[in-house]
């Protein structure tokens, strides 16, 4: 199993690339970002900086979306870091959450984000594609090669994400819904002629290892209840078009009866104030916390169900800590172990 990990682009951009070069010396495998450029910095440009002084993660948003950036430009940005850095980036995306509702705008279709991910994956991997009448291609770019994994929650995305994408990206690190989540994604390709095990399976949630008391895990728990909120913002909107019961695990939409709204000024923040409503419980089922031996046990689990990466949300108040804990206490028992 990789080790990956998410990073805002919080300023100053020189903080976000030291943790990369820190992930990647204790073991990490993929530096992700966030992509929400009115909330943050400009991942592309801070992608090329983590490229030039690393050597080995690859570098990518989680996620992307298809309605803030045209897509031939955004497939050109990968090829160009391609270029440049030797394939070493992957492509997150989604229909979009932040970027877009920020701009009082909606996430896209699922038409839209088939297309989309069909252009940015001909075009950066040197092919040609079709765009209305025209047929376009990058000259330059016959060596570039670059991978889209697609984030999903509900029954018609992750149908997609059967169909057409390279990797599936769950955001919460919950076993029972993971199950759930990747089953419904293996029986998607392979209804749609292809091999499921073709397909790779990424959980991303926060990660804090603590020292197996209860007055750390509280702390742990207060630090990372914003992904809960940030999770409810899509299992609300998978409410809204199926119903409680309508298509996904009753353990993913069960909580959000007490949420209330949700700020985006405070998205992805620990101390998020619209994310009081999400209860233990869900945080513990969500997020990985506790011992490093606790930090083992939640991935093989996940690693049993097919699951071929971890990536680590680095949203609180422990990001060097946790970089030195994993990579010193954890990363080495996934590589013996799982």
């Amino acid at each position: 199993m990789d080790i990956g990990v998410v990073l805002q682009c919080t300023p100053p951009a020189t903080s976000v690339i030291d943790l990369a070069r820190r992930a990647e010396t204790h073991g990490f495998s993929h530096v992700w970002t966030f992509d929400s450029h009115l909330l943050w910095q400009e991942p592309y440009v801070i992608h090329s900086r983590i490229l030039a002084e690393t050597r080995h993660v690859m570098v990518g948003p989680m996620v992307t979306n298809p309605a803030t950036r045209d897509w031939t430009v955004t497939a050109s940005t990968f090829a160009t870091l391609n270029e440049m850095f030797g394939n070493r980036t992957i492509c997150g995306i989604g229909r979009g959450d932040s970027a877009v509702r920020t701009l009082g705008e909606k996430p896209t279709t699922l038409a839209t984000l088939r297309e989309a991910v069909h252009v940015i994956r001909e075009l950066a991997n040197g092919r040609s594609v079709s765009l209305g009448d025209t047929t376009v291609q990058f000259p330059w770019a016959q060596g570039s090669t670059l991978d889209i994994w697609v984030a999903a929650y509900g029954p018609k995305a992750l149908a997609l994400t059967g169909e057409i994408a390279d990797g599936y990206i769950l955001q919460l690190a919950d076993p029972d819904i993971a199950s759930w989540m990747i089953g419904r994604v293996r029986a998607a390709a392979e209804s749609a002629g292809r091999d499921p095990s073709a397909i790779s399976f990424c959980v991303a949630a926060p990660a804090y290892v603590t020292d197996g008391s209860a007055d750390a895990l509280t702390h742990a728990r207060d630090q990372v209840r914003w992904f809960g909120g940030m999770v409810g913002n899509h299992v609300a909107d998978i409410v809204a078009r199926y119903g409680h019961h309508g298509g996904v695990p009753d353990a993913l939409t069960d909580y959000i009866d007490a949420r209330t709204g949700y700020d985006y000024s405070e998205h992805g923040r620990a101390g998020n104030t619209h994310a009081e409503f999400v209860p233990d419980s869900v945080i513990d089922r969500f997020c990985v916390l506790g011992s490093p031996a606790d930090h083992l046990a939640r991935l093989k689990e996940l690693s049993t169900l097919g699951v071929e990466q971890f990536a680590v949300y680095l949203q609180h108040d422990a990001k060097a800590a946790t970089l030195e804990a994993y990579g010193e206490a954890v990363i080495p028992l996934v590589r013996a172990n799982v």
